[in-house]
């Protein structure tokens, strides 16, 4: 394996300098496998080429984008970054065995041995190239991507558990990835187009004929889904969040309409969108009108979506509403609390009914819906308040997360949260605002500091205090959230927002292993002791 994708061991072993005495045998075997072996120019078109130096006509064992993974054989991409440039680890490619490097510029004296291709665009072609490769996934699966500030991971959750009836549904997200055969850990909501075409192979391969996926903000822009070909593409909400990379909300807005218009290669069959959120009003009206080749599905508690929810009645254990869709209509009782939850839960519903599936069959299964890992996880260890950890880490969904738990928490309502490093600097104040605005008291702390230090993040997130008796400063996550638990009485009820399923905290360049569920689990373990 090389990282998460399927690698031919014969192939790259033939790569290998030769022994220095190889039997004739040992000679036509190689020689078969080379004749085998796909070609530089089978995954090119003549127009994504600007110039060559070396053989198309030379043979490949795979595809590599990062020098620390490359084995004899590889073709490398030299990919430009926002902090490091790929062209700076050709000769370690090269060291390491690539035969080929693909970059926006050629190098002035490059090594004979060695094919490279100058191409306008590197993460494009990457793109392209990966597909071509892994013999288009995507084309044999109904892949269903997820846009929006909040909410994608839940509404991928809940898709795949209601589409995942009589066939496997692959999954690519936040938590983790579902190939179909395994789970393994996810490490980038949406990876590099590589990996996203290689992973779909594997979910194709193992048998699965649909696919959801989170498609972040970045994950467009940076073409790593570019030409998936998406049977449905849903959008679940747009608030301030990476304005860091976006610089505006406008700018983030513009990114995340390409998904549904063609900007990233291709238009979705069916374009899934919220009609409750300002954004998505905008976006479904364009679609309605510049995009006739995707057929619109609009969800919401808006009378005029095509899926919408009537009579909500929310509370602490369970949230109630008459879903209504073109045809039909049922009573729903979800596991899931809050409002915003109800927008997520409508958001699968539309899709699936969107792409064919009949809510009076799949709805039922929603009853067996476990819920997401840290997504309004409760933590019940027998003390006698709630304690929820949740992932909300921007200033609307901590406005929507405590906004419900307010109405629904009969004592006290305490935060421990953060703000993370090296992000948005404009949101601290507003997530602090948003805290003040619900908690009866709050516990600021570190989230993942990353490069940056807590005192700055801290001074930060103080533009926005309006009640300082309100609130305490405390460096130490564990230790803010046994103080909080200290304090938390009967009745009352206690978020541990930002982390949500992390389990790591990321100080400079080291990851700590850290799980706000864990830690909690642990200290009321042992205040339960000393109490004893």
């Amino acid at each position: 394996m090389i990282g998460y994708l399927t690698s031919n061991y014969p192939l790259i072993h033939a790569f290998r300098p030769a022994a220095a005495r190889r039997t004739r045998r040992e000679t036509l075997a190689l020689n078969r496998v080379f004749k085998m072996a796909p070609k530089l120019s089978d995954y090119f078109h003549d127009d994504e080429i600007l110039g060559v130096k070396g053989s198309l006509d030379r043979p490949i064992s795979g595809l590599v984008i990062d020098s620390r993974r490359v084995v004899p054989g590889t073709l490398f991409f030299a990919l430009p970054g926002l902090r490091t440039d790929g062209a700076s680890y050709m000769d370690e490619a090269i060291s390491r065995g690539a035969v080929a490097i693909v970059a926006q510029k050629l190098p002035v004296h490059p090594p004979g041995k060695v094919t490279f291709i100058q191409v306008a665009d590197a993460r494009a072609t990457l793109a392209a190239v990966a597909q071509r490769f892994y013999k288009f996934p995507d084309r044999e699966l109904a892949v269903v991507g997820v846009t929006g500030t909040n909410g994608k991971t839940t509404v991928t959750h809940l898709l795949k558990h209601f589409l995942n009836g009589d066939q496997r549904v692959g999954l690519l997200g936040t938590i983790s990835y579902d190939l179909g055969a395994r789970t393994v850990p996810s490490f980038r909501t949406t990876p590099e187009s590589l990996d996203v075409f290689g992973l779909m192979a594997q979910m194709r391969d193992a048998g699965c004929r649909q696919a959801v996926m989170e498609v972040s903000s970045h994950g467009i822009d940076q073409q790593r889904v570019r030409g998936v070909q998406f049977a449905a593409a849903v959008f679940t909400n747009l608030t301030r969040d990476h304005l860091d990379y976006h610089k505006s909300i406008e700018a983030y807005f513009e990114v995340k309409t390409r998904l549904f218009t063609g900007g990233t290669g291709a238009v979705p069959k069916v374009a899934v969108v919220n009609v409750d959120d300002p954004h998505g009003e905008k976006l479904a009206a364009h679609i309605g009108a510049s995009v006739p080749a995707a057929r619109l599905v609009t969800f919401g508690e808006n009378p005029a979506a095509s899926v919408r929810a009537e009579n909500l009645g929310l509370n602490f254990k369970n949230t109630t509403f008459r879903l209504v869709w073109p045809g039909g209509s049922l009573e729903i009782d979800s596991p899931l609390i809050g409002r915003y939850n109800v927008s997520n839960l409508l958001a699968a519903v539309a899709t699936a009914w969107g792409l064919g599936r009949d809510p009076v069959v799949f709805l039922p299964r929603l009853r067996g819906f476990k819920g997401v890992p840290g997504r309004m996880e409760r933590i019940d260890e027998g003390q006698p308040f709630n304690v929820l950890v949740d992932y909300a880490h921007t200033d609307d969904a901590l406005r929507n997360a405590l906004g419900m738990l307010r109405t629904i928490t009969p004592g006290r309502l305490l935060v421990v949260f953060g703000c993370g490093g090296n992000r948005d600097r404009t949101k601290r104040p507003l997530m602090t605002r948003a805290v003040q605005e619900f908690a009866d008291f709050a516990f600021a702390t570190a989230d993942n500091p990353r490069t940056e230090a807590v005192a700055q993040i801290f001074e930060d997130m103080r533009a926005g205090v309006t009640a300082p008796e309100k609130i305490t400063w405390i460096d130490d996550r564990r230790r803010a959230i046994s103080l909080a638990l200290d304090v938390a009485k009967p009745g009352d009820c206690l978020l541990i927002a930002g982390k949500g399923h992390e389990s790591y905290q990321e100080f400079a360049d080291t990851v700590f292993p850290f799980d706000d569920r864990q830690v909690v689990r642990e200290l009321i373990g042992i205040k339960a002791l000393k109490t004893g």
